[in-house]
């Protein structure tokens, strides 16, 4: 699924010549953690609500671009790295900018996050297992082995959670029956720490989901 139809412009980006007092106003008015910075076309950066609520009103932005954060993503960035750029820069607007540096708009973290709903792994039946194993001796392509060798199509893996050397992962398979798949990966040195074979636990991730969605949009 193209990103490129996410992206938005109702917002508009302000100036080095802007009172930090309009950009008040505007915060007061708007659920976003930041706003773009752009002069003469050229983005500069994103100033945050924080920041803006401790500069005086009376100030110009060019005064605090010392504050200006300069996160970004090109409109061929993968979704994936979309949300992660959202996580790593604390922030609910992403700028898009093209090959060409020109600024396009922004994505809002909600509409990134919906896509995962609407992903293989959420909306295809199937069951979840969890697994566990060393750091330094699982591999994607042998998780994939493991469960295509019995018969089902993995939708979907991803590394959940590293502990010390200890490995989790979360894997959605296409199979009503995974009592055969937690033999093998147990035979190949996987613990199994949950197994559903119904969708309930995708669906509490969903219900999450639309949880931050509700709370973002608020």
């Amino acid at each position: 699924m193209s990103l490129n139809q996410f992206i938005i412009n109702d917002l508009t980006p302000t100036g080095p010549d802007t009172l930090i007092g309009e950009l008040h106003d505007v915060f007061k008015g708007l659920t976003y953690s930041h706003i773009p910075v752009l002069e003469e076309g050229v983005y500069l950066g994103c100033l945050s609500e924080t920041d803006v609520f401790c500069f005086e009103p009376s100030d110009k932005v060019n005064v605090v671009m010392y504050a200006i954060e300069g996160f970004y993503v090109r409109n061929s960035t993968a979704w994936l790295t979309v949300l992660e750029a959202f996580a790593e820069n604390d922030s609910n607007i992403m700028p898009v900018l093209d090959s060409d540096n020109k600024y396009l708009g922004y994505y809002q973290l909600n509409d990134i996050i919906s896509m995962f709903n609407h992903t293989p792994f959420f909306s295809e039946p199937g069951g979840v297992i969890l697994v566990e194993k060393n750091n330094i001796d699982f591999s994607f392509s042998e998780l994939s082995q493991i469960v295509e060798s019995n018969n089902a199509k993995m939708l979907g893996a991803f590394i959940s959670k590293i502990d010390g050397e200890l490995t989790q992962i979360t894997i959605k398979i296409g199979s009503s029956s995974l009592t055969p798949i937690f033999q093998d990966f147990r035979r190949y040195g996987y613990t199994v720490v949950s197994g559903h074979e119904d969708d309930g636990f995708l669906q509490t991730l969903k219900e999450r989901s639309a949880y931050l969605n509700n709370y973002l949009s608020q």
